[in-house]
């Protein structure tokens, strides 16, 4: 673990991620209308959200993406309708083991930018792109700060460095 709080990128997995943000989803039915998942997506600043199934497995997921899509092919008038007619069922899920490259090449690779975490079956948290780019973001300024602080610890370098201009 380094300064920023992270580990280096090739030890971060969805388990180090999910333990950062925490693990808490917002899932919804799959009856609900558009407009009630519109209305949570609102109501908790998010981008998706995952369908549970009666037997509380993963059902589908939802995206603002899905949203504007079936707004935009059919109109408002979507809006009553339930979210079982647009979401994905055909759900792509991440283990906490994955690694912060295996779970940017699926995303990459499918296109999507969420990814429910699913253990023994069970829901446990999700991951978005947001949370691979920070871990990224956060690993470069680490190794910026340390390469700084390497060359100012080294005189020498900067001496060298201007002589032989």
């Amino acid at each position: 673990m380094h300064g920023s709080g992270w580990l280096k990128e090739n030890e971060m997995n969805a388990a180090n991620i999910l333990k950062s943000k925490g693990r808490g989803v917002v899932t919804a039915t799959a009856n609900k209308s558009l407009l009630d998942i519109a209305k949570l997506l609102v109501h908790h600043g998010i981008g998706c959200i995952v369908i549970a199934g009666n037997d509380d497995k993963i059902a589908g997921i939802v995206s603002e993406r899905d949203l504007m899509h079936a707004i935009g092919q059919s109109g408002a008038k979507v809006l009553k309708e339930p979210v079982s007619d647009f979401m994905t069922k055909k759900v792509v899920t991440a283990r906490e083991a994955d690694t912060i490259d295996q779970l940017m090449s699926e995303m990459t690779t499918h296109r999507f930018r969420h990814m429910p975490v699913v253990e023994r079956g069970r829901l446990i948290g999700l991951v978005s792109i947001g949370d691979l780019v920070k871990i990224h973001v956060a690993d470069a300024e680490f190794e910026s700060g340390a390469m700084r602080q390497y060359i100012t610890s080294q005189p020498s370098l900067l001496f060298d460095q201007a002589y032989r201009l």
